[in-house]
C-alpha cells in the first residue's frame, strides 16, 4: 500500500491490479485509515482515469453480496458531490416512474457529500431496507420498484462509511456508486459532478447496459434540473438539453433547494408525489421521467412524455400508490 500511496502523491496513474488490490485491502482490513485517506485525497486532487475507475468497479463487484432480481429495470441516480443541495430529483423520479408501472431496480446510499441521500429520504418515508431476494422481489411486483441499500451489498462500502462522512468531500466512490448496482440493471440514467467524469460513464456504460443516459448539468449540477443547459451522453446521441426542450421557464436554483434537513427532504418528495409540488419541482420530475422514458424506450417522443409525467404527478396518484401520507 506504500508503493500505491507513493504513485498517488506523485500524480501517477495506477494500474489495474492496484486499483483491484486497493479495494480488495480495505475488505480484508490490511490497510490503514491513514493510507485509505491519503489514496482517496490524493486521486480527487488529480483526477481519475478511465482504467482506474474500471479497475475499482471490478473489485467492488468481485465482493458484492449477489442478488438476482430477475428483470429488466432502470436505475437513476447521481454521482452526488455536486454541493448544490437540491431536493431528491433522481429518487423522486424513481418513485413517478414506479407508480407510472415502469420497473426501477434503484441502488443508492446515505448522504455523504451531500446532506440527504437517497438512503436518507427513502428510510424517512418509511422504506425498509433488507437484503432478502424474496422481499425485493415482492416490493418491485407490488410496486414496481425495490431499493438496494449499498453497505447491504457492499461490506467494502460499509467499512469505509465513517471515513467519507469524516471527510465530508466527494471521492472515487461518488464515481463508483452509479456504476455498482448489484443488479447491473438493463438501463440506466445517471448524472454526474464534471463532465470529465460523464465522458468516462459514458465510456463504461455504452459496454454494459442495453440503453443509457449519462447527464451533466453545465452550470454543475449532477442531475437534469432545468436551471441552465445539460449535456446528455448516450450510445447514439450528444445532445444539449434545457427547459426550452419541455416548453417551459428556465428554473432558478432557489426553487429546487432540497432544505436543511432530512425531514425538509422529505416533505418536499411527500408533496411532489401527493401532487402538490411548487411548479418548478413538479417540472423538473417531470422532464426526468420524460428523459427516464426515452431511455427505455428511445422511440418516445420527450415533450410528449413530459406533459404525460406532469400530468400523472399533478394528478396525486403517485402517492397513493405508494400509499404515503
Amino acid at each position: 500500500m506504500k508503493q500505491i500511496v507513493q504513485k498517488v502523491i506523485d500524480k501517477e496513474y495506477l494500474n489495474h491490479e492496484e486499483c483491484e488490490s486497493f479495494i480488495h485491502a480495505i475488505a480484508n482490513e490490511t490497510i490503514s485509515n491513514e493510507h485509505i485517506i491519503a489514496i482517496l485525497t490524493g486521486i480527487q486532487m488529480r483526477g481519475i482515469q478511465l482504467e482506474e475507475l474500471k479497475g475499482f468497479r471490478a473489485a467492488l463487484l468481485e465482493l458484492i453480496v449477489p442478488i438476482d432480481l430477475n428483470t429488466e429495470a432502470i436505475d437513476l441516480c447521481g454521482t452526488g458531490g455536486d454541493s448544490k443541495n437540491t431536493f431528491n430529483i433522481s429518487t423522486t423520479t424513481s418513485l413517478v416512474l414506479a407508480a407510472m408501472n415502469y420497473k426501477v431496480v434503484k441502488h443508492g446510499n446515505y448522504g455523504v457529500s451531500s446532506l440527504c441521500g437517497s438512503s436518507n429520504v427513502l428510510e424517512e418515508l418509511g422504506f425498509k431496507f433488507t437484503i432478502d431476494s424474496n422481499q425485493l422481489q415482492n416490493e418491485l411486483k407490488a410496486f414496481n420498484i425495490c431499493f438496494l441499500h449499498a453497505p447491504l451489498f457492499h461490506p467494502t462500502l460499509k467499512k469505509v462509511a465513517s471515513i467519507r462522512t469524516n471527510l465530508g468531500m466527494r471521492t472515487l466512490f461518488n464515481s463508483l456508486g452509479p456504476l455498482v448496482n448489484p443488479i447491473q440493471p438493463a438501463y440506466q440514467m445517471t448524472g454526474t459532478y464534471s463532465l470529465e467524469l460523464a465522458k468516462i460513464y459514458h465510456h463504461i456504460l455504452k459496454e454494459e447496459r442495453k440503453n443509457y443516459k449519462v447527464i451533466y448539468g453545465l452550470d454543475g449540477y449532477d442531475e437534469l434540473t432545468l436551471t441552465s443547459t445539460t449535456r446528455v451522453l448516450g450510445p447514439k446521441m450528444d445532445q444539449i438539453r434545457s427547459a426550452h426542450s419541455f416548453g417551459i421557464d428556465t428554473i432558478l436554483p432557489n426553487e429546487i433547494h432540497g432544505g436543511i434537513s432530512v425531514f425538509d427532504s422529505a416533505k418536499i418528495v411527500r408533496s411532489i408525489l401527493a401532487g402538490q409540488g411548487s411548479e418548478q419541482q413538479t417540472n423538473v420530475i417531470a422532464a426526468n421521467v420524460a428523459e427516464a422514458i426515452q431511455c427505455m424506450d428511445p422511440t418516445t417522443n420527450l415533450e410528449e412524455a413530459f406533459q404525460e409525467g406532469k400530468s400523472f404527478i399533478l394528478s396525486g396518484q403517485a402517492a397513493k400508490h405508494f400509499k404515503i401520507n
